[in-house]
Order: structure tokens, then C-alpha cells, then sequence
């Protein structure tokens, strides 16, 4: 190579200033003039997700071992609080065999029924649909309406349940009328039964949503291709076509079924008999609001923290290799 044409390489339209990166300043400049919106809309999510979800969960992380107590800064206590948890709390253990038996039974079951209802429910037309829709969102958009159920479930012999058992004369037991809601061989059926009626919300509606927005053209190319039925439908056409919602749904539902507490205190009693609907919900609240003792609290919360995570991750993982 020539010296003048190696002069004209340095000094030329795409040469670099001297000791920069070719064209790295404009190409950020460019950047930032086209994604700068975007960044600006997304700037208060990150602010708030920031403040609002991973520092509570970094200072859970570092409270967890420590002793702190809300009146005194205790010094770092490394992992007694795990060990504690583990080897001496045995309310804690009976709490994570709840949380898990809840979560087991009404994270899966919810799931389904979620979506069994969402699509029954858009077979019909479009004035039926939404009031159907409405009438099972209901429960979960009304709060505490679940109060309800104490009533039906009552264990004198006025509650709804015990009447209508004792006149169909199923109730013969001299004992009196069943304690629905402080015997331990019912109270988990029973507050199993009312977060069931409870789980059509959010995830329910992105089935419902997911539904309407489906590619007709693939249903009627199925039929063509002869699907022998609407459940071969279902199965080769309409879930594939759902991955983004039936992943919604799915966490959603997860994070649902660990959470469960509050409606066990109000169902059941805080602490209930024998701890026979203890959660790990409840669990933290007990410690942290009760007693305080928020280094403990917070290394309860890590735990739970955890196992919804890890739960998360498998269903993730066996979701995204079906779909």
C-alpha cells in the first residue's frame, strides 16, 4: 500500500478521530436518538420496580442474617436464622408442609380450571361471554368477599352447611354439629375449596383474552386436514397458539397459591387449632408484626422467596419445552 493511500485510509469519510473508536460516538448518538423514547417511558417502571421490589428483597436478603429487632441493629449472625428454622421451629415445618400441600393442590387445580372455564366459556357469543366472565371474575375482584363462606361453613347448628346436612339427616352425630372451621380434619378441605372458588382472576382473564385473539385461519385449515374432534382442536391448535398466556397464567398462579394466608386467618383462626392451616405467610406475619423479631421474619420470607422461584423456573422450563 501506497503512503498516499494510507493517508487517505486515516483522513477518509469512515476514519476514526484520533484515539477513538470508528464511529462508536455516532453510532451511540444514533442510539439514543432512536431508542431514547423507549428508555424515557421505561425510566419510572425502573425507578419503582427498583425501590419498590428489588431493595425490599436485597435488605430481606441481609436482614435475614442478622437479629434486628425494629428498636436495635443486632451484628451478623450468619446462618442461625436457617438453622433455627430448620432444626428448632417446629411450627415453621408444619407451616412449609401447608404452604407446599396448598400450593400442590390449588396451584394445578386453579391452573386448569382457569382455563377449562376460559374456554367454555368462548364457545359463547360475545353479550354471553362477557357476563359469564364477569360472574366467575367476581369473587376475586370483591376482596374479602370469601367472608361468605364462614357463614356456609359456621359450626353451630344454624350454619348453611350443618342445617341443610342435618336435614337431609346426614348429621347424626350426638357430638353436635361438625366444626367446619376449627376441626383439623376439615379445616384444609375447606379452605382448599374456598381459594378454588377464589382462582379466576388475573390469570383467568389472559386465558379469556388469549382466546379471542386466536388465528381463525388455522381452525379452519385443521378442519380441512380432518381433526376428528374439538379436543384434537384444542390440543394441535388452540394451546400452541397460547404460550405467551398460558405462561401469564401460570405465574400467577404460582405466586397465588404460595401467598395463601390471609384467608386461612379469617377462615380459620390465627393461630388455627394445632396449626392445622399455619402458611409460611402467616408464619412471617406472626414474627415480623407480632413479635418482631424481623431478622427471623426476613430469613422466612428469603425461604419462601426461594421456593417460589425455584417452582417458577420448573414450570417455565416445562411450559416453554412443550410450547
Amino acid at each position: 500500500m501506497t503512503i498516499l493511500a494510507k493517508k487517505q485510509r486515516e483522513t477518509g469519510p469512515g476514519a476514526a478521530p484520533h484515539g477513538g473508536v470508528p464511529g462508536q460516538k455516532r453510532g451511540m448518538k444514533l442510539w439514543l436518538k432512536r431508542e431514547g423514547a423507549s428508555l424515557a417511558l421505561l425510566a419510572p417502571f425502573t425507578l419503582l420496580f427498583t425501590l419498590f421490589t428489588l431493595l425490599p428483597i436485597a435488605a430481606a436478603i441481609v436482614l435475614s442474617f442478622t437479629y434486628f429487632n425494629m428498636t436495635s441493629w443486632t451484628p451478623f449472625v450468619g446462618f442461625e436464622n436457617y438453622i433455627r428454622m430448620f432444626f428448632d421451629d417446629n411450627v415453621f415445618l408444619t407451616a412449609l408442609r401447608n404452604t407446599a400441600v396448598f400450593a400442590m393442590i390449588t396451584g394445578p387445580l386453579s391452573y386448569l380450571l382457569s382455563f377449562v372455564v376460559a374456554w367454555l366459556i368462548n364457545e359463547f357469543n360475545r353479550t354471553v361471554r362477557t357476563i359469564l366472565t364477569l360472574v366467575f371474575y367476581l369473587p376475586s375482584l370483591a376482596g374479602n368477599v370469601y367472608f361468605v363462606w364462614t357463614y356456609i361453613f359456621s359450626g353451630d347448628s344454624n350454619g348453611f352447611l350443618n342445617s341443610l346436612l342435618a336435614r337431609l339427616g346426614i348429621i347424626l352425630d350426638p357430638s353436635g354439629p361438625v366444626q367446619w372451621l376449627t376441626d383439623t380434619k376439615y379445616m384444609m378441605a375447606v379452605v382448599v375449596v374456598v381459594i378454588l372458588w377464589l382462582s379466576m382472576g388475573t390469570g383467568f382473564l389472559s386465558f379469556v383474552a388469549g382466546l379471542q385473539s386466536l388465528n381463525r385461519e388455522l381452525f379452519e385449515a385443521a378442519a380441512i386436514d380432518g381433526l376428528p374432534n374439538r379436543f384434537a382442536e384444542l390440543w394441535y391448535v388452540t394451546l400452541p397458539q397460547m404460550g405467551p398466556q398460558l405462561l401469564f397464567g401460570a405465574v400467577m398462579q404460582i405466586s397465588t397459591s404460595f401467598a395463601i394466608g390471609y384467608e386461612c386467618m379469617n377462615l380459620t383462626g390465627f393461630p388455627s387449632t394445632d396449626y392445622a392451616t399455619q402458611t409460611l405467610v402467616l408464619h412471617i406475619l406472626d414474627f415480623g408484626q407480632l413479635r418482631f423479631e424481623m431478622g427471623y421474619a426476613c430469613a422466612i420470607a428469603v425461604v419462601l422467596f426461594a421456593l417460589m422461584l425455584l417452582m417458577w423456573t420448573a414450570v417455565n422450563r416445562l411450559l416453554s419445552k412443550w410450547l
